[in-house]
């Protein structure tokens, strides 16, 4: 039986705290039901009027210091209550036990709340766990783990609320060396599970965990990588063995909540949660996680604030099913001399991070972004998110990912590289969709490397309030092909507040290029994920409205709350103006048309192949040849690298017959290639070059070269970017024999009265092979860039022309041209008042 007493949990704070006060981004605590423990036992601790030699069970017969609890092993139910205001000083707290199911132990406080929160003041009188040997860094696994003011290892179900923590030797001045001059490592709440330390028969999973409305401040650290986590909470998993030695489907946490939390200038982190340590054999990208099943999961973190954290604030690792929300970063990389990111999960999977705001990052050439889509990970989704004022830029992509969607969040001024590095490609495309950019042209760039597999952008808006530079694109360029190349752009607004258009601006041939119109002036903003970010609502006569594309990554709603799918259409932005009627996307007619930016035939002349068809110079024992013509992206086929002077690394196909053909697609799964040659030949003996060059560091590519007809064609690789076997997913062919031209639609539909939303102005070209040579009304050429405008495939009939129109049908003819023929399409326009 429980019996209910009113108690406050109202977050106070002792010895320098914010005090009577609400955390910055949350609302005022309300009084909370607290229960009188009846199923275990109530321990107390009052630093300043208790004695080591009481009981510990009541008030009057408290326990003074932290030793007598350090000594004890708790049972299922019991509570440790600090007294509120006191304070603990070179003191460690680390009781003994574990919980049970609906029977945590409880750490909280007790007493006057107006007094404050009891605190923990270990001063730096923790063990360190890490040191160097010559230049490697080893861990001492004696003393990981024990790093903390409050220190949990191999213990489950518990709760750790309202205390005031720090673990600093010297508040006064920080510890401004790097760690190769003294290793430092210390946390507030250290919660750990130590693999080598358990028994056969040991739980080796931990359960339920709750850290909430806790002051933890002053967690001080060095300037560089130890290679070892620390901070405010700081959730790990320790082992000496090699990853492959411990068992399948243990070593982590579940059902972890870590909320209302208060974190001042603590290194590394305010929160990391859940890094595996186990030796992994230079596999740092930890894909064995997900093989051995040794993911964290069914975890909270929300609701906290992290203001001046050295490295990355919000730090998460090897963890699925995570939701991470409503979270206030003020300040990351504010002391640490290396790269990081304001909040993200790496090697994880089934996370949502949403509702955050994150900005006071510093300028970093590597990382520094407010978030970052990290390595091995999947099924990742940022939404919903205000960033602002992060030099380093929006979002690191490291790549090795699969599933990662970035939508409807707000980047304002975060004015460093939007979307910075990829260093490997991905499993699956990455969509970015319905996100708005605002930043200064001067400053910003979009991407920094070299997009090295496909990411699909649709319905952002690049802001660039810039009155004279231009957006930089790509700050890599190799061989004239910009890194952004495999950025898909569709239906984005792309505004330049100069008039100019940047150079290597990707193509977009539903773009939109106007003023979005905002309600407000975009470049006046404040604080607060809905009170900031205000002025970035379109007005009802946006030219962005119901322009945008519908993929099923766009979701159900905006950033503001709004459903989506209003009056008909999606609209680009984060705002989706409440006109018109809702219409359900399943019950919307979906144009899904691909614009026609180069030409073959659509049949890929490998398909046909058989194993026994495709040949390499250099062959891998084992490997089934068709794996490279199956049209399965998910397979896989290499063949040896390290091509010499002389001998390339080759990979002949036999056609069978004399086909044409002027396409050649690569889809390599590492970008390796560096020069090429293709050849073709018509008896396999005599052999003629159709294209050669250098592949920048991407992985797909797409070589058009003038058409030829042979029965066999080959790939020579001549240099390669790195060592070992050349991998590829697929390779394909095809034949670039024009054919008859034409266009997406036989009749557009204008009215002249409604808003640009509601009726549409433009057709694409289906050329072909063919070039497009104009447009007849009657008898009357008409002019371009009066009577209409070409972007790529895709004319725009301007509104003076038809508006000049008789409301009635019309009929002009499109007209195309290849070397001495000429063909004309007709299309019907249909003029309404």
């Amino acid at each position: 039986m429980l019996t209910m007493v009113l108690v406050s949990t109202s977050l106070f704070g002792a010895s320098g705290a914010v005090s009577g006060e609400p955390l910055q981004g949350q609302k005022p605590q309300k009084q909370a039901v607290q229960t009188v423990n009846q199923i275990g036992t109530d321990y107390y601790v009052d630093a300043t009027s208790g004695s080591d030699s009481n009981a510990g069970t009541s008030p009057d017969s408290a326990w003074q210091s932290f030793e007598p609890v350090n000594v004890k092993v708790f049972k299922p139910g019991d509570r440790i209550l600090l007294k509120g205001g006191e304070v603990w000083e070179d003191q460690q707290l680390w009781p003994k036990g574990s919980g049970s199911e609906g029977a945590p132990i409880i750490i909280d406080r007790y007493g006057d709340p107006e007094l404050g929160k009891p605190y923990i003041a270990v001063n730096g009188n923790v063990p360190t766990p890490v040191y160097l040997e010559g230049t490697t860094w080893k861990k001492d696994y004696d003393k990981v783990g024990k790093t903390g003011a409050v220190v949990l290892i191999n213990q489950q179900y518990f709760e750790i609320r309202n205390l005031e923590i720090s673990n600093d030797d010297d508040f006064e001045n920080d510890i401004d060396v790097p760690g190769t001059e003294r290793q430092v490592v210390r946390d507030g709440i250290s919660i750990s599970i130590h693999a080598d330390l358990m028994k056969d028969e040991d739980d080796k999973v931990m359960n339920y965990f709750r850290i909430s409305d806790n002051y933890i401040h002053d967690i001080d650290g060095v300037t560089t990588w130890q290679r070892m986590h620390y901070g405010g909470v700081n959730f790990q998993v320790f082992g000496a063995k090699d990853y492959d030695q411990y068992e399948d489907n243990a070593y982590y946490f579940q059902d972890v909540r870590i909320e209302n939390n208060h974190f001042y200038k603590t290194e590394l982190h305010a929160v990391q949660f859940a890094f595996n340590w186990f030796n992994d054999k230079g596999n740092w990208e930890q894909d064995w996680i997900w093989s051995k099943n040794m993911y964290s999961r069914d975890v909270y973190i929300g609701h906290n604030y992290a203001e001046s954290i050295g490295q990355g604030a919000i730090q998460l690792a090897n963890t699925k099913n995570m939701t991470v929300e409503y979270n206030v970063v003020n300040g990351f990389l504010q002391r640490y001399d290396s790269i990081s990111a304001g909040l993200y999960a790496w090697c994880s999977q089934d996370v949502i991070h949403q509702y955050n705001e994150v900005y006071g990052g510093t300028s970093a050439f590597y990382d520094g972004t407010a978030f970052d889509f990290e390595f091995t990970s999947k099924n990742v989704v940022y939404q919903y998110n205000y960033t602002h004022d992060n030099p380093a830029g929006w979002m690191a992509y490291m790549g090795r990912a699969a599933g990662n969607v970035a939508r409807y969040n707000l980047s304002v001024n975060d004015n460093g590289v939007l979307i910075k590095n990829q260093l490997h490609v991905n499993w699956t495309p990455a969509y970015f969709v319905n996100n708005v950019f605002i930043y200064d042209g001067a400053l910003a760039e979009v991407h920094d490397e070299e997009i090295k597999s496909p990411m699909y952008f649709y319905n952002n808006i690049f802001y660039n309030y810039n009155t004279e530079t231009p957006t930089t694109w790509a700050r890599r360029v190799s061989g004239g092909i910009p890194g952004t190349q495999n950025m898909v752009f569709q239906n984005n607004a792309i505004y330049e507040a100069s008039g100019k258009r940047g150079e290597h601006e990707p193509v977009d041939l539903y773009k939109i290029t106007e003023d979005p119109q905002f309600v407000g002036d975009p470049q006046q903003y404040d604080t607060g994920l809905y009170e900031g970010t205000q002025s970035y609502k379109l007005k009802e006569t946006s030219p962005l409205i119901n322009k945008g594309r519908y993929v099923p990554q766009v979701g159900g709603q905006d950033y503001y709350g709004n459903p989506n799918y209003r009056d008909g259409g999606i609209d680009i932005g984060i705002h989706e103006v409440q006109i018109g009627s809702y219409t359900a996307p399943e019950d919307r007619e979906i144009y899904d048309y691909q614009p026609q930016l180069s030409y073959a035939r659509p049949d890929n002349l490998l398909l046909k192949l058989d194993a026994s068809d495709v040949s390499a110079s250099n062959p891998v024992e084992g490997q089934n040849n068709k794996h490279l013509v199956d049209g399965d992206l998910d397979t896989r086929w290499q063949m040896q690298g390290d091509p010499v002077p002389g001998q390339p690394a080759s990979v002949t196909f036999d056609l069978g017959s004399p086909k044409n053909f002027g396409r050649f697609v690569i889809h390599q799964q590492e970008p390796k290639i560096e020069n090429y040659t293709l050849e073709y030949s018509t008896d396999g003996t005599t052999w003629s070059e159709v294209k050669n060059g250098t592949l920048a560091g991407i992985r797909d590519y797409v070589l058009d070269f003038d058409q030829v007809r042979g029965r066999y064609f080959r790939m020579n690789v001549t240099s390669v970017r790195a060592e070992g076997t050349l991998p590829f997913n697929e390779m394909e062919l095809y034949d670039r024999t024009p054919m008859k031209p034409g266009l997406d639609i036989s009749t557009l539909s204008y009215s002249k009265s409604a808003l640009d939303r509601n009726t549409s102005t433009m057709f694409f070209l289906e050329q072909n092979g063919y070039e497009f040579s104009g447009i007849r009304y009657k008898n009357m050429q008409l002019k371009e860039g009066i009577d209409y405008t070409v972007n790529q495939a895709r004319v725009d009939f301007t509104r003076t022309f038809l508006d000049s129109l008789p409301e009635r049908k019309h009929v002009v003819h499109v007209k195309f041209k290849l070397n001495n023929q000429s063909k004309q399409v007709p299309l019907k326009l249909d003029i309404e008042s």
